[in-house]
């Protein structure tokens, strides 16, 4: 045997057991942190606060808020209708706690591993960084799922308890049943989440650039309320349907009849391409990172 085959590495073959192993290994380990149970009490305290606050606003009789409409202004339907609350908590955590509570545990997802000293640990486990990362990202997608969730059914629970349900009207003005309106009211939901998995991809990346998971975070909230800001400048209309964050408001669309599906498609495709840009940039960074730590 020549020496060059004597110091080959043995190639390891990993079982889907194991790779399935791995996976609920790292959701177990992400959502038993007390950081991430403090960022989903906070995402689920926010219907609680609108509600509440719209109740004794209209306690007297008076109205709220504007006319119907996109966003925000799903508010003046919430006293008619308790499902409303969901659209306007989505509309109302989606510009900043979603995606910030996205970013930390993007940003800390390798990050926070070499900074804790087990980074190389994992990588010792018949893993390998691709499978490690896709993991990761996986583990990053199944909390912007979960987040997305608490925020709805937490809406849906002090709307049903503070308002009336029923049939709603549409944007268009069409009345649709309470089964429509609660099955478009989680079709939203995954919309929003599918939204988050640029910013996810994007935190990802700058994950694998620093040892600091705090340093990560920090860089990924930082970067989500850059582009925000960006967003609204009017002289950047021509850069604006590019940042990530442009279409995210689309999902009040779904509440059209018929749907209007363009600008939900448009802001899809932009996630995907978010995915595959910096996915790809964490990858080619990752599998070739000196692990030291």
């Amino acid at each position: 045997m020549s020496q060059a085959e004597v110091t080959a590495p043995v190639a390891r073959k990993v079982s889907p057991l194991w790779t399935f192993g791995l996976l609920r290994s790292e959701l177990a380990t992400t959502f038993r942190r007390w950081r991430t149970l403090a960022l989903l009490a906070v995402l689920a305290a926010v219907p609680v606060l609108v509600g509440v606050a719209i109740k004794i606003e209209t306690s007297d009789g008076s109205a709220v808020g504007g006319g119907g409409g996109e966003g925000p202004a799903f508010i003046a339907q919430i006293t008619n209708n308790g499902l409303f609350l969901v659209f306007t908590a989505l509309a109302a955590t989606l510009p900043f706690f979603l995606p910030m509570a996205i970013g930390v545990i993007a940003g800390d997802a390798i990050a926070g591993e070499a900074n804790a000293g087990t980074l190389r640990y994992l990588l010792v486990a018949p893993a390998g960084r691709t499978r490690l990362l896709l993991t990761k990202y996986a583990t990053t997608m199944a909390f912007c799922l979960v987040a997305t969730l608490v925020v709805a059914v937490s809406a849906l629970a002090v709307g049903a308890l503070l308002f009336p349900l029923g049939e709603l009207t549409t944007i268009s003005g069409t009345r649709i049943s309470f089964g429509e309106g609660l099955g478009r009211a989680l079709f939203i939901a995954l919309v929003v989440a599918a939204s988050l998995t640029g910013v996810a991809a994007l935190g990802l990346f700058i994950s694998t650039l620093t040892n600091s998971g705090i340093a990560a975070m920090a860089t990924t909230v930082g970067l989500l309320i850059t582009v925000q800001i960006l967003d609204q400048i009017p002289q950047l209309h021509a850069l604006q349907p590019y940042f990530f964050s442009h279409y995210w408001l689309s999902f009040a669309d779904v509440m059209r009849d018929p749907v209007y599906w363009d600008d939900l498609v448009r802001n899809l495709g932009l996630q995907g391409l978010y995915v595959a840009v910096f996915g790809s940039a964490a990858w080619a960074r990752f599998t070739t990172k000196d692990v030291t730590t």
